[in-house]
């Protein structure tokens, strides 16, 4: 597998990019349940919010960089 930090590209994290798939309109408000969705793993396997929630009480997805 190769090593996530030589493939985390910033270039990708621009205005232009990331705002389009930005669509706060349309998200649940602040309190309901959120839809469910994949997600993947650093290992690069996949798993979903509902997969997750079936495991733990209390979640907390964080999007963004940690850099």
């Amino acid at each position: 597998m190769d090593d996530i930090i030589t493939r985390y590209n910033y270039d990708e994290f621009t205005r232009e990019k990331v705002f389009p798939l930005l669509d706060f309109d349309n998200s649940p408000p602040l309190g309901e349940k959120a839809p469910d969705f994949p997600l993947w793993r650093l290992d690069g396997t996949e798993t979903s919010l509902s997969a997750i929630w079936s495991q733990h009480l209390y979640t907390i997805v964080e999007f963004g960089s940690f850099t």
